[in-house]
């Protein structure tokens, strides 16, 4: 079994409906003018925190979220309906990144309303907007803004204030299930813990914090070893690490050379975790003459304690040196931010440009001319300047870039044709 804490989807918002090129047909109303309708917007791709959630698995089934597409506006000015919004459920302490460049987009951590990710795209204008005193009757309307999407990982790093870290079998499922209402599974398996398990430690007067289990690293973690990563990013987000030892040496482990290994993993994955408080609770004391104790404890104090890790004796099966360690716990974490570490957002989502107004091309039969409309047309003919030499340069660059050139050839046009841009008329050459 694997710990469901990533999973890769695609997401989509919901792209915007098209505008209605329409006329007003009553009967009595010879010269109904244009009348069609505005598309609707599409829904948003929203994602929002379930307190209820605790890890990713839902997304091993369904990995394609979607919003819905808003309708083509109508005739008679109909608008048509907006897409529905589509609301993406995750744990909290769900990060968003972009799945190909594996940069932050959002952290969910301290996120109490949803936050819209990606944007439905909006609606396109009917035909009725267009209408103006030279072009009465335009027979174009803009089509809905394109949809917007992504591929993105979700990676669950749990929110707690306080991380247990050490090798299998040291004792932390033990001390985690004597200081929390946590009920994690307890043997004496060589093999680590696959789910990160949290609890909180009540202490008295309103104190106390919430701490969590983190599976057991083993050397090479921070390389991949085993499921080293799937791991290691549940410390990023904790304030304090506890780091627990066999003082006993019950298996034959040496402590100091534990908590060394551990060390440089977590300097190897991210040195901002090494910088973080450390505790040392020298477990399993209760195993131990009074001289080998002594012996052990002092050890460990003259290796680390010099670095500003404070070493606490303990006996998780007894519960001796548990409650002062606690404390010490509890008074180091008044001193840290009260929010839980929150990832910088690392990748943005580039703002994608309106969809283009359309350019309508067409042949017009009653005036045997060719006639190239369009909101774009207007704004370029407003502001280009045909007599002089550079603005009639520019004017044929537009024609060609935006195509009209082409369009006009595939209805048929011949050299000496006339093409007409509202009041503007000229002759077709090549």
């Amino acid at each position: 079994m694997k710990f469901a804490d990533r999973a890769d989807i695609y997401i989509r918002s919901g792209r915007g409906g098209d505008g209605c090129a329409s006329f007003r047909r009553e009967l009595y109303v010879p010269d109904g003018g244009p009348d069609g309708g505005d598309g609707g917007k599409g829904g948003d791709l929203i994602f929002v925190v379930d307190e209820g959630m605790n890890t990713l698995a839902d997304f091993r089934q369904k990995r394609k979220y979607c919003a819905g597409n808003g309708e083509p506006g109508r005739k008679r000015r109909c608008h048509g309906a907006n897409g529905a919004n589509m609301v993406v459920k995750v744990p909290p302490g769900t990060i968003i990144k972009d799945t190909e460049t594996g940069k932050v987009i959002l952290d969910m951590s301290n996120k109490t309303e949803p936050v819209v990710l990606l944007e439905g795209g909006r609606g396109g204008k009917g035909n009725q907007h267009y209408a103006t005193s030279t072009m009465q009757a335009p027979k174009y309307a803009q089509p809905g803004q394109k949809a917007k999407e992504l591929y993105v990982s979700l990676e669950l790093k749990v929110i707690a204030d306080v991380g247990l870290v050490g090798f299998p079998n040291v004792g932390k499922s033990t001390f985690l299930s004597r200081v929390t209402n946590a009920k994690p599974k307890i043997a004496n398996y060589h093999f680590t813990t696959l789910n990160p398990n949290l609890g909180v430690v009540d202490l008295a007067d309103g104190n106390g914090f919430v701490i969590a289990d983190i599976p057991g690293i083993i050397e090479g973690a921070s390389e991949g070893v085993g499921l080293g990563f799937e791991f290691l990013r549940h410390i990023e987000r904790t304030k304090v690490n506890i780091h627990i030892v066999d003082a006993a040496s019950v298996e034959g482990r040496d402590p100091i050379a534990d908590i060394h290994a551990i060390m440089n993993e977590l300097i190897s994955y991210n040195p901002e975790i090494a910088k973080r408080p450390q505790v040392i609770a020298a477990n399993k004391i209760d195993a131990m003459t009074e001289e080998d104790r002594e012996t052990a404890v002092e050890l460990l104090k003259d290796e680390f304690e010099k670095d500003g890790m404070k070493v606490f004796p303990i006996s998780a099966v007894t519960g001796e040196g548990v409650k002062e360690l606690l404390w010490y716990v509890n008074d180091l974490l008044k001193e840290l931010p009260e929010k839980p570490t929150e990832f910088e957002q690392e990748f943005f989502l580039e703002n994608k440009e309106e969809a283009e107004e359309p350019i309508l091309v067409y042949y017009n039969e009653e005036d045997g001319l060719y006639d190239v409309e369009g909101p774009r047309i207007q704004r370029m003919l407003g502001y280009t300047n045909l007599e002089s030499e550079k603005g009639f340069n520019f004017f044929q660059k537009f024609l060609k870039e935006n195509g009209i050139l082409d369009e006009l050839e595939r209805l048929g046009i011949q050299e000496g044709d006339t093409v007409r841009l509202y009041e503007l008329e000229f002759d077709y050459y090549k």
